[in-house]
């Protein structure tokens, strides 16, 4: 977590109880007031961060229409992804708010999320808790588990080796904020774009998946500089695939 001064606030309805293990989780006090900084606001809705002007709250029922028949099929990442195998397990070793997870998931794989910094973990986290209480995601997300760590550190202790190991590492910051949305400005409060490429990308090989995508600026250098067996490129990304 960054230098950012934050506080952990029970909001109306919240759970102290949660509140506390959040504040012992993230190592930030907890406030009967919203910080002057970040705040993690623990109310009746869940857990969103809040500061600066902004709010986010994870919610994958905002992505349900991404996640129907019809259309989970068109996603980029779905399609370069695909497999025949049975069961297959897929590491999102950047996971972030989970949104490229929940898309793995549905397209059939186990997906084992490591994230690392404290804050994120904890909206992801309740994220999930909320989606298991929704009928239509429900499934979708018994097949995510979030493991709250360093995937450099921890990918190598997997149980058995996954099929896919994906990256999103954080993408340098763009100098015009506007361009950044609500998300992207929060998460970057907390985490900056990804310093250790290098050492991301050799523990994923060491893990010697069956392939390795990596999403990218659309015209931004390969991860660590390792050229890719080959490039999906989109609009606005692109994924590198190490295979």
């Amino acid at each position: 977590m960054s230098g950012v001064d934050m506080v952990v606030c029970v909001g109306k309805g919240g759970q102290r109880d949660l509140a506390e293990s959040i504040s012992r989780r993230v190592k930030a006090p907890v406030s009967d007031k919203i910080g002057d900084g970040l705040t993690l606001l623990v109310d009746r809705e869940g857990v969103s961060l809040v500061g600066f002007g902004l709010s986010l709250r994870g919610d994958f029922s905002e992505m349900l229409r991404r996640l129907s028949d019809g259309r989970l099929s068109h996603e980029m990442l779905v399609k370069i992804t695909k497999t025949s195998s049975e069961n297959p397990l897929a590491v999102d070793a950047t996971a972030g708010m989970g949104e490229d997870s929940i898309l793995l998931a549905a397209a059939g794989y186990e997906v084992v999320m490591f994230e690392r910094d404290a804050v994120i973990a904890a909206l992801l986290r309740d994220a999930l808790q909320r989606a298991r209480r929704n009928p239509s995601l429900k499934e979708i997300v018994g097949r995510m588990r979030l493991i709250e760590g360093d995937s450099v550190e921890l990918m190598s202790e997997l149980a058995r080796r996954p099929e896919l190991i994906y990256l999103d590492p954080m993408f340098p910051e763009r100098k015009k904020s506007g361009l950044i949305n609500k998300k992207l400005q929060l998460i970057q409060k907390l985490e900056s774009p990804c310093s250790g490429e290098k050492e991301l990308l050799d523990a994923a090989l060491a893990v010697k998946p069956a392939k390795i995508v990596i999403k990218r600026p659309l015209k931004g250098e390969p991860l660590a500089g390792r050229k890719p067996s080959y490039s999906v490129k989109g609009k606005a990304i692109r994924y590198d695939v190490i295979v």
